[in-house]
This record gives structure tokens, C-alpha cells and sequence, in this order.
């Protein structure tokens, strides 16, 4: 039957994690709670599990992967249905994560094989009769823990690349979106009846935990900052390896010769899709003075016209409501001013769209995520204090830069693992490209191949082709043959 809660608080009892829809406090979905025991079980079940899906090779895998990518593409309308059901994620939002989704499984299940297939290297003076192959080799079992904010498209990052490669997954979803998780290894399993190749363990934090010290080979979180310090701390009793996705304060410089209304465009989509739910959200925008006004003007104007419950959906977790509230207030009592939204616009569920300018650099809306719908903009005399003051942060995920001339030459120096010129989060969608941070954004990457190596141990082979012409790794070398070892790293190396 279905209840009302709390919205979008997540409840366990008698052993089952209850989801509910943070806009209705309307049911969701039921799930059961893992304890340590059902996790170790669970990872013990995936290991015995990576021997077959290893067996299979890169073509078998891939053939199961795309059939998978096949059936969530025919079903995209439900998962959109049940994002919205247990997320409250407008449907248009839900379908784009869905889709970005399914392209990056597709990339990885197509190019796994070239990317981490077996090599032959070049040899080295001193070991010409040797023979170098590079393998990759799968770590076996990976434990991926996922987010709230994007269930479908985040996850499947690490998960698409970790099967690619040849490891079993064992998910831990979010509390906050568990049935949109059970229904990816559902839907899997469909497809992959064999073995339970993709597995997922519910709970609460100590779930994760407890994933951690389960003896999975490595483990990829996706989280604030502070969770993922303490998903390390529970990595290293093992020195098991991890790679972290964490939080952003991501920033937009719009330079002067930059086109006004499209930055606009992408700093009202950057800041506001998802409600500012995005660790990849624009939070801050840097304008040069020749079109600050215009910019702003430009952006109250595109933001003044989404509308909550509708292209705004709610603040999916009910805390981070008045971490949104704290943040907006106290730019205001520093000095800042909204020219659009402002204190009353958090009305939980919901916040409407908030632009503040004139706010200090020492206030908690410039220093720390507020991860909702939320822009500051601060004019700058150009886009060199644009560069510093967007630099100065110890995050470090993403960023965009508007311009003609000099906008690539400021992106490169933009401190981030990723920036969009002319545009914004785009470089979230393409399978191409690696996704990942630097700082307290995190380390490590997933998506493309950096991605897939992420999910791969580099294995190193020499193999003896003949005698030694030059014998360096023995001690039954000769006095001359040492001699003439010198004299042929002179000739080779020794020129300027």
C-alpha cells in the first residue's frame, strides 16, 4: 500500500529501506537492507561470477553489454517514469540522463577491446633481445556506490566501464534513489541471466562501508567531498584502490568578446538544471565589465522564466534545503544582492531560481557547494582576475569559458579536470572524453579511455627472443662489455 512520509527521506524498517518521492513524501519503492554479512556474500557471489565474465573475452562482453544498452534505449520511458517517481526529476531531465547514459555504455562496450586489449611494446637499448607486452588485467570485483542526483547517468560511468573491462559490480545505489538502481541490475540481469555479474547491496552509509571492506578489488564513489574522505578511510584498512568523484564549486568566465546570450543560456542551464542538483553545475559566473550588465541582464530575463514542478524539480535531499537557505542568507547579510529569487525563494520542497550578484568572495555561497538552483555573478576588470578568482577554490571539477580569441588558452588554465568552451557540462555527455576532478573534487577518472584503464590493472611481460648482444642484467658480464655499454649510450644519448 502505497504511504506518506517525510519527503524524499529514506526510511528503514524491519529490515527494508523505504524510498520516497521528495516532492509528495509518496512511496516509491521497497528494497531490503544489506548488513556486512549480505555484502561480503554478495562480493564473494560477484568474484566466482568474474571468473565466467572474464571467460568470455572482449566480443562476449561486448555483445551482452550492448544488448543491455539495447533494452534500457526500448525502455527509456519507465526508467524516465521511475526517476520521476522516486527523484522528482521533470521527465525531460530524466530522459537526457537516461540517454547520456545509454552513449557511454555504448562507447565503452565498443572500444574496451582496443583500449585495453594485449599489446607489443618497443624495445631499449639494453634489453633488445626482450620482447615488452602490455596487458590489462580486471581487478576482479568493483564496488561502485552511487549518487542521488543523477541515478542513472553518474553510476553508469564507473559500472559500464568496470563490466567493459571484465569485472563484476557489486552497487551500492543512493538511499535516496535505490529503486531506480535496482531497476539498472534488473534490467541487466535480463540480459545476463548466467551469473549475477551486477549486483546491488542497499542501505544506509555503513552499506558503503561495509562494501569497502568487503574485498572488492577497487572501489569508484561518487559523493560530497566529506562522504568520500570517509570512503577512503574505510578503502585503506585493505589498501584497496579507489577513484573519487566528489564535490564542485565549478565557475564560467564570460570574456568580452564572448556571445552574451548564449553564456547566458548555458549559465542559466549550468546553474539550474536539476534544480542545482549537479556536481558539475555552474555555481559561480565571472563576467568581464565591457558585458557584465548585459549578462546579467541576460540571465535574470532566461531564469525568470523556469518554472518550479516543472522545469525545476524539488531538492531531492530535505537537509540540503537549508544548506541552500544558509548559503543564500548569508550572501545577502554580507552584502550581496538578488536581483532574481533570494531569501524567499526556498519554499520546500522546492527553490526557485536565485541569481545574486555583488557577493563577497569570504561567503559561504562563494566558498563551499550549495548544490541548488543558484548563480553568483561578479564583474571583473578582465578575464585574467576572472582566471584567479575562479581558480581560487580548492575544488576543481568542471568549468566553462565564453570567448572567441583567448577562450581555449583560459580553459586550459582554468583549474579543473574539465571545461566546456562555449557551452556547459558538455563535456559530461561524450564518451570520448574522461570525467573527473582535481583538489577536494576528487582524483581519478571515468569515461573514455582513461575510464576504462581506471577498471584495469597495467600488467607488464617480457619475453626473451635470442642471446644478449649487450648482457646488463647479469653478473656474468665482462669487463669489455661493460665498456662497450658506455660507449653506446654516449653515441646514443650523450649528443645535445
Amino acid at each position: 500500500m502505497t504511504a506518506t512520509r517525510v519527503p524524499g527521506l529514506p526510511v528503514v524498517e524491519d529490515g527494508v529501506l523505504i524510498s520516497t518521492n521528495p516532492a509528495t513524501g509518496h512511496e516509491a519503492g521497497r528494497v531490503p537492507v544489506s548488513d556486512a554479512a549480505a555484502v561480503e556474500a554478495a562480493t564473494a557471489r560477484a568474484k566466482e561470477a568474474a571468473l565466467w565474465w572474464q571467460s568470455l573475452g572482449f566480443d562476449g562482453r561486448r555483445e551482452r553489454l550492448l544488448r543491455w544498452r539495447s533494452l534500457i534505449a526500448r525502455r527509456v520511458e519507465e526508467l524516465a517514469e521511475l526517476t520521476g517517481l522516486e527523484a522528482g526529476k521533470p521527465r525531460a531531465d530524466a530522459v537526457v540522463e537516461a540517454a547520456g547514459a545509454v552513449e557511454h555504455l555504448d562507447w565503452m562496450a565498443r572500444h574496451a577491446k582496443s583500449v585495453l586489449g594485449p599489446r607489443r611494446t618497443s624495445s631499449r637499448l639494453l634489453l633488445m633481445e626482450h620482447s615488452g607486452h602490455l596487458e590489462y588485467q580486471p581487478y576482479g570485483v568493483v564496488g561502485v556506490i552511487g549518487p542521488w542526483n543523477y541515478p542513472i547517468l553518474t553510476p553508469m560511468g564507473p559500472i559500464a566501464g568496470a563490466l567493459s573491462a571484465g569485472n563484476t559490480v557489486v552497487f551500492k545505489p543512493s538511499e535516496y534513489t535505490p529503486i531506480v538502481g535496482q531497476w539498472l541490475v534488473d534490467t541487466f540481469a535480463e540480459v545476463v541471466p548466467e551469473q549475477p555479474v551486477l549486483q546491488a547491496v542497499h542501505g544506509l552509509g555503513d552499506v558503503g562501508a561495509a562494501l569497502c571492506r568487503s574485498g572488492v578489488g577497487k572501489v569508484a564513489f561518487t559523493g560530497s567531498t566529506a562522504t568520500a574522505k570517509k570512503v577512503l578511510v574505510a578503502c585503506a584498512d585493505n589498501l584497496v584502490p579507489a577513484v573519487i568523484e566528489a564535490g564542485g564549486k565549478d565557475a564560467m568566465i564570460v570574456d568580452e568578446d564572448a556571445d552574451v546570450d548564449a553564456a547566458a543560456e548555458a549559465a542559466v542551464w549550468g546553474a539550474m538544471t536539476n534544480a542545482g542538483q549537479t556536481c558539475i553545475g555552474i555555481e559561480r559566473a565571472y563576467a568581464v565589465a565591457p558585458v557584465y550588465d548585459a549578462f546579467v541582464a541576460a540571465v535574470v530575463q532566461k531564469a525568470g522564466k523556469l518554472r518550479t514542478g516543472a522545469e525545476i524539480g524539488p531538492i531531492t535531499m530535505p537537509k540540503q534545503i537549508d544548506i541552500i537557505r544558509d548559503h543564500i542568507e548569508d550572501a545577502l547579510a554580507k552584502g550581496g544582492q538578488a536581483v532574481l529569487g533570494g531569501a524567499s525563494a526556498v519554499q520546500p520542497p522546492y527553490v526557485e531560481p536565485t541569481v545574486l550578484i555583488d557577493v563577497p568572495d569570504d561567503s559561504r555561497e562563494m566558498r563551499e557547494e550549495t548544490f541548488g538552483p543558484t548563480l553568483t555573478i561578479t564583474k571583473v576588470a578582465d578575464a585574467e582576475e576572472a582566471l584567479r578568482r575562479a581558480n581560487d577554490t580548492a575544488y576543481g571539477l568542471g568549468g566553462s569559458v565564453f570567448g572567441k580569441k583567448n577562450a581555449v588558452r583560459l580553459a586550459r588554465r582554468l583549474r579543473s579536470g574539465m571545461v566546456a568552451v562555449n557551452g556547459a557540462l558538455t563535456f559530461s555527455g561524450m564518451g570520448t572524453l574522461p570525467f573527473g576532478g582535481v583538489g577536494d573534487s576528487g582524483f581519478g577518472r571515468i569515461h573514455g579511455e582513461d575510464g576504462l584503464r581506471e577498471f584495469a590493472r597495467a600488467k607488464a611481460i617480457t619475453v626473451r627472443r635470442g642471446p644478449s648482444l649487450l648482457p646488463a642484467m647479469t653478473f656474468e658480464r665482462t669487463s669489455s662489455q661493460v665498456a662497450t655499454i658506455i660507449r653506446a649510450l654516449k653515441i646514443l644519448y650523450g649528443r645535445k
